[in-house]
């Protein structure tokens, strides 16, 4: 099953516009962001992820608790340890099996980001709200969590064409999934 963050419930699509809307207003605090993250995350944990992962499917979801951590954390300086916590309500403990990380630098990045559609790029990549400077504590701030944890990370180099990271992804998803077979 396939789904994101914030999205993949009526009320994560709608905190998702809030959230993520460019449209000048005024902003949000990082507190405010957190929260609101992760209000967004319990309801998809609870009528999405939880749900499919009762009857045995294999959930894919693009962005979890660990991109709070990352973003309102390590880019703006919130209590990570706090965030953890936040995190862990949130979710009722559901922590990913696999978690994969398309590493990037900040520059490569946000260069590709904006050389797409521009209806696509959100209040996060304003340089005017988050400079590189806040991209780059976030990019580190992933890195650590990988380095933290490297038995659920995987970190694969993002700064190739597109399909070789794809042929990465699916060999690392192929082997944890051969993996989790055998250990049933």
């Amino acid at each position: 099953m396939l789904t994101r963050e914030p999205g993949g419930t009526p009320l994560g699509e709608r905190v998702r516009a809030v959230l993520l809307e460019h449209d000048g207003g005024p902003a949000h605090t990082a507190r405010a962001d957190a929260l609101l993250f992760s209000a967004a995350r319990a309801q998809h944990v609870d009528d999405v992820i939880a749900p499919a992962l009762d009857r045995g499917a294999v959930v894919v979801c693009d962005r979890f608790a660990d991109s709070t951590v990352a973003y309102q954390g390590y880019g703006s300086g919130l209590p990570v340890e706090r965030l953890r916590e936040i995190g862990a309500f949130a979710t009722r403990g559901v922590i990913p099996d696999l978690t994969l990380l398309l590493d990037l630098s900040v520059e490569a990045g946000l260069a590709r980001r904006f050389a797409g559609a521009p209806e696509g790029v959100t209040r996060f990549e304003s340089p005017d709200a988050f400079d590189a400077a806040f991209h780059e504590r976030v990019r580190a701030g992933f890195l650590e969590l990988a380095r933290v944890e490297p038995a659920r990370w995987r970190v694969i180099d993002a700064d190739r064409p597109a399909d070789a990271i794809a042929g990465d992804v699916y060999r690392e998803v192929a082997a944890f999934l051969a993996l989790t077979r055998e250990a049933r």
